[in-house]
């Protein structure tokens, strides 16, 4: 079916440029954009950005320990471990 319908100027200029680019019609580009508003199709929601905490802390790495070296890592969460166990006798 033919209609008339009446655009901005700079409105038409963006969907003929975004059509030739797609290659395809205007009318195949007006057509998809009418029946996403008349089917009521719900827009995905808009994810909120999830901003990480940053810690301001400082001290560093105790004396002595090497990251590199996953023995000294582990032997230092044991040692924390043991003193938190010891606070709950």
């Amino acid at each position: 079916m033919r209609t008339t319908i009446r655009l901005p100027d700079d409105l038409l200029r963006r969907a003929k440029r975004k059509a030739a680019a797609e290659d395809r019609t205007l009318t195949s580009l007006i057509e998809e954009g009418l029946r996403a508003v008349v089917d009521e199709r719900p827009r995905p929601a808009r994810r909120r950005r999830v901003v990480l905490p940053v810690s301001k802390a400082t001290g560093g790495l105790r004396p002595g320990v090497d990251l590199t070296r996953f023995s000294d890592y582990q032997e230092q969460e044991d040692l924390e471990y043991v003193e938190r166990m010891k606070r709950f006798k």
